[in-house]
Parts: C-alpha cells; structure tokens; sequence
C-alpha cells in the first residue's frame, strides 16, 4: 500500500519526536522586463504586421513578384490576409510580377484572367504587355489591339515582343500577302539582335546572307549567325546543365557549299544540338489554346508552326514557308525551323517523290540536299 500523504494541517500538529515541516513560501516567478524577450503590447485584435511600415511591405512585395516562379507563388501572397491581398495587387507590385507569375493554362483562360493581365498591363508590365498582346493577336483574333499591346513593349525595348513584331511584318500577318513590310520587318529584328535575342540574331543572320528585305551581306550574316550559336550555347551552359559531347556534333547535314564551313557546329547555320530553350508562357498559351482547338489543322486550310515551342497560327493560307526537301512542315521564322531541325525534323525529313512542289504562293523548292527554307517572294 501506498504511505498516506500528510497535509500541511498534519505537519503543523506533530507531536513530540515527530519532525516538524516548515512551511515552504513559493519562490516568485521571475518576469524580464527585457523588450527583446517580451513580446509588444497590441491591441486586442491586431496583427504583428500591422506594425511593419507600408513602404516596406511593398519593396518586399515588389522582390517576391519579380522571382515567382508560378502562380501560386503569388496567389499564396493575395491569400495571406486582407493587408498583403491589397498590397500586393497594387501597380507598384504588377509592374514588376515575372512572366511565369500569370503563366495562365488555356483550358483556364477566362474573363477574370483577361482581367488581371490588363491590369498588369495598366500597371506598366512589359511581359503582361507581350502575353496578352500575343493572345489577343493569334487566339482572340484582335489584331490591331493585339499589336498595339506589343508595340507597347517594344518601345520599352522589350526584345520578345520586338521579334514577334518581326514576324508579323515579315509573314504579313493579319492581312493579305502584299502587307508583308520586309524592312520593317528586318529593322525590328535588327533592333532585338542589338538586345541578344537569339532567335532574332540567327533570322538576321539569314536576311543578310539571302539579301532578304536588306542588301545581301554574306560575312555579316555568317557573323549573326555564329553570335546566335554562341550566345544560345552559353545559355544553356549558365543554367547549370551539365555539357555533354553530342552536343559539339553538326545538326544539320553535310553539304557541298564551298562558303560554308561545317567543322564545328557554331559555324553552322543551325547552331549545336543543345536542348530546347524554356518556352516562354506566352508560346505555351498558344500552343495549347490551338491544340485544344483542332491540333495542326485550324480549318479553312490554315495551319500551326511545325515547332512545338511557338504556337503561331497562320492567319491565311500558304502565309508560312516549308521544308524545301519534304514539303510537309512549315515553319514562321528560321529560328523556329533551326529549333525544331534539331529537335525532330531531322530525323523525318524525307526527300519527296517529285522534284518540286508549289503551293500557291511559291515558297517550296528542292534544292539537292539542302534543308533551307526558301523566302516567299
């Protein structure tokens, strides 16, 4: 059995011979009156950071926009609490959210989606500017507005929207084949080369080389050409992938140009067979709003660019230029038929049965083993 536990009553009226238990008094607790281990004295009901300046919470903000690296990063923010959803929605903020920030799917495109980029757009986004101008242009079919939004970017030396821009003039899309602008087209490519962007470089390279929409210029071409190749190699070096020796081998087959050198795969025209850029949110938007919208073929004869990566659509027939060896792919610009040679159509191109095929428009040409796309006229 357990020993019967005395009280403080029974200490106290021991008898004789008993030992006798004081009273024990309890020590004090001992309070610091320290202000770094007390916490602030709030009002009932407010929050820590409620404390912390606007200004401040707005730089921080501002930061954590510019890095995002998803929506979710950003709506996470918005669904904090009620100060940091208003903060963070303001112009300060938008102007500054990253592009993967409203990398919005297609299948989730809505009316609030279309809202919240033109606010990022009222707010002074250039990549907002480049994303809804891109959708309103190829996918909502509201060219004049949609190129209106890229100019916006352009101005601002936004150098994606200054090669789309690019594109456009020189596949005159939007209109018939007689509003395609072969040197505006060359100077807004030549303006977003300035920038480094690489797909601008490598189509400059070939304008200079074919004389086309500016005067021909071989050693100046072959000298874009070979920046683009450097300058994507290095690219895809800085983002930490690890080198690796196919890389060095020629995309493109040998053939017989005495003004071509093929020894090293940044002298050639398509570069080193390097993985694929990211595409950018824009690109990807397109590509799957058409997919879900019939795939390759859009109807009325019109198709996509053979490189998944791109998602332009032509806006009239026969308005892009194909394959001079099997004719079955066609591509918007030279940079996507460089991106997607090395990719995959390398392996299936396949000479065709006849020696030549025409389309309407003339932009199908065999040329002994080249695979060169040859300019409309």
């Amino acid at each position: 059995m357990l020993p019967s536990r005395k009280t403080k009553r029974d200490f106290y009226s021991a008898g004789a011979g008993d030992c006798i238990f004081a009273p024990v008094r309890k020590r004090r607790r001992c309070v610091s009156s320290s202000p770094i281990s007390s916490a602030p004295e709030t009002k009932a009901g407010s929050d820590l950071l409620d404390s912390i300046p606007e200004d401040l919470v707005v730089s921080i903000l501002r930061r954590l926009a510019s890095t995002s690296r998803s929506p979710a990063d950003f709506i996470n923010v918005l669904m904090t609490c009620k100060r940091l959803n208003s903060l963070a929605t303001c112009p300060l903020v938008l102007s500054r959210l990253s592009r993967k920030a409203f990398a919005v799917k297609a299948q989730n495109w809505s009316e609030a989606a279309h809202r919240f980029l033109k606010r990022c757009v009222d707010a002074g986004n250039l990549e907002a500017c480049y994303t809804l101008g891109m959708i309103r242009f190829y996918c909502l079919q509201n060219r004049r507005n949609g190129a209106s939004l890229m100019a916006k970017a352009a101005i601002r030396s936004h150098a994606p929207s200054l090669y789309s821009l690019a594109v456009i003039q020189f596949n005159g899309s939007g209109g018939s084949k007689n509003d395609k602008d072969l040197r505006a087209g060359v100077a807004l490519c030549a303006r977003a080369a300035f920038l480094g962007h690489v797909d601008a470089q490598r189509e400059l390279g070939h304008c200079l080389q074919d004389g086309y929409g500016v005067p021909q210029n071989v050693s100046e071409g072959r000298r874009f050409l070979v920046q683009a190749n450097a300058r994507e190699l290095a690219a895809v070096l800085s983002s930490g992938i690890k080198a690796h020796r196919s890389w060095l081998a020629l995309s493109q087959p040998q053939i017989s140009n005495p003004n071509q050198s093929h020894g090293c795969p940044l002298l050639s025209d398509f570069g080193c067979n390097v993985p694929a850029p990211e595409t950018h949110p824009a690109n990807k938007f397109l590509a799957d709003w058409f997919a879900v919208r019939g795939g390759d073929s859009l109807g009325d004869g019109l198709r996509l660019c053979s490189h998944g990566g791109c998602g332009r659509p032509e806006t009239r027939k026969h308005e892009f230029r194909r394959c001079s060896v099997c004719g079955v792919v066609n591509y918007c610009s030279r940079a996507c038929q460089a991106l997607d040679w090395k990719l995959r159509h390398k392996v299936d191109c396949a000479p065709m049965e006849h020696d030549a095929a025409f389309d309407g428009e003339g932009n199908v040409q065999i040329d002994g083993d080249h695979v060169l796309v040859v300019p409309m006229s």
